[in-house]
Formats: structure tokens, sequence, C-alpha cells
């Protein structure tokens, strides 16, 4: 017998704040996918606070999108999301649609790690960027998360904002700039948040700060 295939239903998903608040995204129920639950993304919304807005979101490994779609809901200019599987990057296509953001959106199907290494130039207004890609990647691809995060914010433009999501298996004091990262647990996910102010300015960590 044949199982049917699973179709994209609203309703599993959210924004939680801005102007879109409270509307529904597709979310294929694809495991792979690991969407961010609700609480953990409106935390992270929370520590950016309005520093959002008038940047430009870069969403690393996409999934439905919620995030870069957040980003723009409370505010950034622009987005671009990058999904690597083809079904996904779909779902994500219809929920920039349904949220009538195309002309602000690009959408990008490609590995992330590929990605960067051909996108020489990127906008030059301040950006947010989310990482949350597979935990494991951190385990099993470790050197190329770290050259990914690093290359990144050696050419981000001054008052960038990084949003790394992780598991307790990954050290955030490998980073760029270990010390002026936040970081905060949010069992399972630890998060680090780091701020582009340009050189001769600092930052500060935190660790183990719950929700």
């Amino acid at each position: 017998m044949t199982s049917k295939k699973r179709q994209p239903s609203a309703g599993q998903l959210r924004i939680i704040g801005g102007r879109f608040r409270g509307r529904k995204l597709f979310y294929g129920g694809d495991l792979r996918t690991r969407p961010m639950k609700d609480r953990l993304r409106e935390a992270i919304f929370n520590l950016i606070g309005p520093a959002v807005r008038k940047k430009y979101a870069i969403d690393l490994f996409a999934g439905t999108g919620a995030l870069g779609l957040e980003a723009l809901s409370r505010g950034a200019q622009r987005a671009t999301l990058i999904e690597q599987h083809f079904p996904t990057a779909e779902i994500i296509r219809r929920n920039v649609a349904v949220l009538g953001v195309e002309d602000v959106t690009e959408i990008v199907t490609a590995n992330v790690f590929i990605w960067r290494k051909r996108r020489d130039e990127l906008c030059t207004i301040p950006w947010v960027v989310f990482c949350s890609p597979p935990y494991d990647f951190y385990v099993e691809r470790t050197g190329e998360m770290l050259e990914l995060i690093a290359g990144l914010t050696a050419a981000a433009p001054p008052k960038s904002i990084f949003v790394v999501e992780a598991d307790r298996r990954f050290d955030f004091g490998q980073l760029p700039n270990a010390d002026a990262w936040d970081i905060r647990t949010y069992p399972p996910a630890v998060v680090g948040v780091y701020v582009e102010r340009g050189k001769g300015e600092g930052g500060r960590r935190n660790d183990d700060k719950s929700l």
C-alpha cells in the first residue's frame, strides 16, 4: 500500500509579533525541518528587540522561513531565506505569498555552505543573521559551521546582529569574538546573540540564563 504524501498545513506555526502577528504559516511536517518553537522564537526576538528594524534579514537554514518572516513582520527591510530541501523551499514560497512579502524576500534553494562561498557581496545595510541548522551540524560539520559564522561576521556591516542556535554540545567559545556573545539557555536549545559593533567596541557574555 502506498502511503499518502503529507500535505503542508497551516495553523501549526504562527507569527509571534509585528504587523503579521497571529498570521498562520504552512508547515509540511518533515522532521528534518525542525521548526523553532514559538516560545523560543519569541525569546529570541525579545533579546533583539527593536534593533531588527530596517535591517537585512538572512535566514541561513530557513526551514519554514519563520525566523526571516518574523523579522520582516517586526520591521526588517528585506530578507534572504536559504533552504536546500526543495519541497521545504516551496513551503517557504507559500508562506511568503500568504504574507504578501514577495517584493522584499529572496528565496534561495541551495546548500548554505556553497551559497556563502559563491555569494561575495551582500546588502550593505546592517544584517540580522539567523543560524539555526540541525544541531548535529555543530558536531559533524564543526569546521564548516565555524568557517561559515566567522566569514559572515567578518563581512558584516557595523551594527549587524547574529543569532546562533545550537545545543549544549557546541562550545560557543570557538566563535569569533567569543567574549562578546550573549549566551542564553532555553533547554534543549542554547542561543548566542552577537552585535557587530565595529573596531574598538566591546561586548558582553552571559551564561546559562534560562527562560
